[in-house]
């Protein structure tokens, strides 16, 4: 298992950015514990529908605030108490800003040094997004922006949690810029493929006749920040959006979900609408498991042994870099990798991808 200093990414050992840490419906029973970037945070939703995530342990005795199922309070549904939270231990009340405001047995001012961290959520495609920055700054960009996602012709899916990954995810950021894995991995060989780097974003333009399908599979994929990517894609005459989401858990180990959305050729979906989305999503799945097989069998690739005429791997770790430094550093990283860059063997996108980008 490779850690962010064995790639020499940085001062930080995990990235600034926007990260996916649950499905939202996974809060429907209540607090929940959840572990990334090497830390344990207590995720819930408060009485208004807030989603409220904090640091995991009560500063009185260490007890985990979201991870008791048996206390009375809990059981009598009494943990919840407007946006804030008690602790099952002792019932010391956090506020959503993290700060202890009541303690039962308790008359007198409550300790300022008993607040634990509070941070920056946000509810979106049916997921709970955290800001995550080493700084403690705040957020500098959005979430990617789909708007058909809440277009009634579009058949959302249901997330696919894949779990947990023993590798580092500067390696999964690496596919961004391997053109020629497309055709020995996913039946896909390109026919035409760019990169391209603007700042926080990372784009992918690709185009190929996928063999196992029998159809041509047109590409725009980005990633915002470091750990969402979107991918448009047109199957044929099918469109659709791939969401692939992957959040550190510790130092060399990742989680990923997967979720895909289609266009009905109905205004109003069908039952068979609905099931052939549901298709197109298992398909999408079963080509991102093709690489997740690879990367649980793999070891480090801390350096790539690239031909001249692969993709430009090192453009892609030195855009990634940024997320592990000071955000002041930023305009250091942008300056080496901003723009279009192609392949030798491979022309840029032609009319297909400026349809589907447009």
């Amino acid at each position: 298992m490779a850690t962010a200093a064995d790639f020499n990414l940085g001062e930080f050992t995990f990235p600034r950015g926007w990260f996916m840490i649950a499905e939202a419906n996974e809060l429907d029973d209540g607090p929940i514990g959840v572990r990334f970037f090497g830390n344990d945070f207590a995720l819930y939703r408060g009485g208004s529908g807030k989603v409220v995530l904090l640091d995991a342990y009560c500063a009185h005795m260490g007890t985990h605030i979201a991870e008791s199922k048996s206390a009375s309070i809990v059981i009598n549904n009494e943990q919840i108490e407007g946006d804030s939270i008690r602790c099952p231990y002792h019932g010391w009340r956090y506020t959503p800003e993290g700060q202890v405001d009541d303690i039962p047995y308790f008359d007198g001012p409550c300790p300022k040094a008993g607040a634990i961290k509070s941070y920056t959520v946000v509810e979106q495609y049916g997921a709970i997004f955290m800001w995550h920055c080493p700084e403690g700054l705040e957020p500098d960009h959005e979430l990617p922006a789909v708007p058909v996602w809440d277009d009634p012709q579009w058949i959302n899916g249901s997330y696919d949690h894949l779990g947990e990954l023993e590798m580092h995810p500067q390696e999964i950021i690496d596919n961004m810029a391997d053109a020629h894995h497309l055709g020995p991995t996913h039946g896909a060989p390109c026919e035409y493929f760019e990169n391209e780097y603007l700042d926080h974003v990372y784009y992918q333009r690709q185009g190929g006749f996928h063999r196992m399908y029998n159809a041509y599979l047109t590409t725009l994929t980005w990633y915002t920040g470091p750990g969402l990517l979107v991918s448009k894609q047109r199957f044929g005459e099918a469109d659709g959006f791939e969401f692939i989401f992957n959040t550190p858990i510790d130092d060399g180990k990742v989680k990923a979900w997967h979720n895909n959305i289609s266009r009905a050729p109905n205004a109003e979906p069908t039952e068979q609408d609905v099931a052939n989305a549901k298709m197109a999503q298992e398909g999408a799945l079963a080509a991102f498991a093709q690489d997740f097989q690879i990367w649980s069998n793999k070891r480090p690739a801390l350096k790539i042994m690239a031909t001249p005429v692969e993709g430009n791997f090192r453009l892609g770790r030195i855009w990634y870099k940024q997320f592990y430094n000071p955000r002041a550093q930023a305009g250091d990283f942008h300056e080496k990798v901003n723009g279009k860059h192609h392949l030798r063997t491979l022309p840029p996108p032609g009319e297909l991808a400026a349809e589907l980008e447009a």
